[in-house]
């Protein structure tokens, strides 16, 4: 079983629909559903990553309320070691409010809470380290952890041989570009959405703008860009395109979070960079089906299973990687 220790914002999700309109005043409407999740892209990818088999350890800060200690109720649940969760006396735990409409499209009413706090202090080094890979997810949520110590901390991890993935949380802007310019190089794979990476760089041309990432240091860049599925890009080699599978939209939120756990998933289980995207375009697929950050994705097999009906000579390449590397590890 691989090792991921997942850094960043964690909340909570609470989450109804279908919401075609807010009633005036007092008025009301009657939903199909309602949901409340561990969302954010430390939480929400660490429950995805728990899912898919992975043995996850979360690393954030959240409040001593009601919704800190469901969080870590439901992250507990899902296998992941919560250890590594800082508790804010008197503090709120970051949340969200996302009234789905009936195409899937979530407008969010949003509780930063404490999520900010996280300094490097507050993360136990040793766990990276011991990692088989880091995901740090918002680090423009998390300005403490950019400074020197923060840097330091994952320079260090970077300098042992640990893969470490990144993805945004908020829309991309140019300041935030230049937050993120000292953790660029050690960066082996960014994972933002198509509009997170056109805001950072200013640049539309998709391929253009990850250029930019790359020549600043960044490894190499997996970007989603919704029905069409996800884009790599890598230095030196021709961008390859990863298909999107076909969906019954319910709900967007948490898609990409989705994705960044299968292809995470994917590299650690021996499979290419365009497999393991493929893993992730997967997960992205069952998470858009249901309601939260957490719908659709049951374990791996099911993912692979998905991969097989969409495209069986993949899938039953990926699941041959998977089934042996898991064979290795038994033995092992």
């Amino acid at each position: 079983m691989s090792t991921v220790a997942v850094i960043g914002p964690h909340l909570v999700d609470v989450l109804g629909r279908p919401v075609s309109e807010i009633p005036p005043g007092q008025g009301s409407i009657v939903l199909d559903e309602i949901r409340v999740t561990v969302a954010g892209t430390g939480g929400g990818a660490a429950v995805d990553l728990a899912k898919l088999g992975m043995s996850v350890s979360s690393f954030g800060a959240i409040g001593d309320d009601v919704l800190g200690r469901l969080l870590v109720t439901q992250l507990q649940e899902h296998g992941v070691d919560t250890a590594g969760l800082v508790t804010r006396r008197g503090e709120k735990t970051a949340a969200t409010i996302l009234p789905i409409r009936p195409n899937g499209e979530r407008p969010a009413l949003h509780v930063p809470g404490t999520m900010a706090s996280l300094q490097a202090a507050d993360v136990d080094g040793a766990a990276l380290l011991g990692a088989d890979a880091v995901l740090f997810g918002g680090p423009e949520t998390t300005p403490s952890l950019m400074n020197s110590d923060g840097i330091a901390l994952l320079g260090s991890v970077h300098a042992a041989g640990v893969p470490i993935f990144v993805d945004l949380l908020y829309p991309g802007r140019p300041e935030t570009l230049e937050l993120l310019t000292p953790l660029l190089p050690l960066i082996d794979w960014f994972l933002p959405n198509d509009q997170q990476l056109r805001g950072l760089t200013g640049v539309e041309d998709l391929d253009v703008a990850a250029r930019i990432l790359l020549d600043r240091g960044v490894g190499a860049v997996a970007v989603t860009v919704g029905e069409q599925g996800a884009l790599l890009l890598r230095p030196d080699v021709e961008p390859v395109s990863v298909p999107a599978l076909p969906t019954t939209v319910v709900d967007t939120t948490g898609c990409g979070d989705s994705f960044n756990a299968g292809m995470i998933t994917g590299l650690l289980s021996g499979c290419t960079p365009e497999d393991a995207a493929l893993i992730g375009s997967a997960c992205g697929a069952l998470v858009a089906s249901g309601l939260g950050s957490d719908a659709g994705i049951v374990d791996l097999a099911g993912v692979l299973a998905r991969i097989i009906d969409f495209h069986p000579e993949a899938g039953r390449r990926i699941d041959g990687v998977v089934s042996a590397r898991t064979i290795v590890a038994l033995d092992a």
